[in-house]
């Protein structure tokens, strides 16, 4: 296990490493600026998919976009790789919380790196078909609602660990901000944008235990289906506009945080 944390240590210290979790931390950001900008243009009356899939199809619709999409890839395996090493280094009381967030967080990022890569070579994902097929598998197996709830608590569970951060600005901790009225600015994009994602994250999970509770993955979704369901409440345009703001100001501290993390 000792030479496995050497290697891994070394591994995060590596400047290769670390510039591509940088450049991770960079395109985690525009993906969520983007997916923000998408939530607020379809809260307006506007087309198009509010997820992951949908903001990568934007980068690769502009010139040179394949090639910009396989730099996210890039940079997302990059930052996968190295919360994949980090949870290997962590060490002292509370380590296996902390390997368990840092694992989860990696396998999160090489998911997205991979999606990326896949629309960088002309595949057509779709985040909710997707979302409801594998909710449909869950559905088949024995005990499966409960173990559809069980997935739904543990995102709802991820979408309160990230509100709690933004409250808390735990944040700041794995960063060197600075103190000046710049500081504030990204202090305060910190909290709107941890707020923010946690909530997005609560909507899935609630889709996740509604879809558990009827045994049907129809309900089930993604991100998208999450903002046509917010859009059908007496007040769902300002929350989506609400919610897609914050997702936006997340992006950008995502951008500064390229800059400011303690690596």
């Amino acid at each position: 296990m000792n030479d496995a944390r050497r290697a891994a240590a070394a591994t995060r210290r590596h400047p290769l490493v670390q510039a591509l979790a940088r450049a991770g931390f960079a395109a985690n950001g525009l993906v969520h600026a983007l997916i923000g900008t998408l939530v607020v243009a379809i809260a307006a009356g506007g087309r198009g998919e509010a997820d992951q899939v949908g903001a990568l199809r934007t980068v690769a619709a502009v010139p040179w976009g394949a090639v910009l999409v396989w730099a996210i890839a890039i940079g997302l395996w990059g930052l996968a790789l190295w919360h994949l090493a980090a949870g290997i280094t962590a060490r002292g009381d509370g380590r296996w919380g902390r390997r368990a967030s840092e694992w989860s967080q990696g396998i999160v990022f090489a998911a997205v790196g991979t999606l990326a890569a896949s629309i960088a070579l002309g595949a057509a994902p779709d985040a909710d078909g997707s979302a409801r097929a594998a909710s449909r598998g869950i559905l088949a197996m024995t005990g499966g609602p409960f173990v559809l709830a069980a997935v739904g608590v543990g995102i709802a569970v991820a979408g309160v660990v990230f509100v709690v951060m933004g409250v808390r600005r735990s944040f700041e901790k794995r960063m060197s901000i600075p103190r000046s009225a710049l500081g504030t600015l990204v202090r305060s994009l910190g909290v709107a944008g941890f707020i923010a994602k946690g909530a997005a994250l609560g909507i899935l999970g609630v889709l996740l235990l509604v879809a558990a509770a009827h045994a049907d993955a129809a309900r089930a979704g993604g991100l998208d289906s999450a903002v046509d369901g917010l859009l059908t409440l007496p007040a769902g345009r300002a929350i989506a506009v609400t919610l897609g703001i914050g997702l936006v100001a997340y992006g950008v501290f995502c951008g500064f945080r390229a800059r400011y993390a303690r690596l």
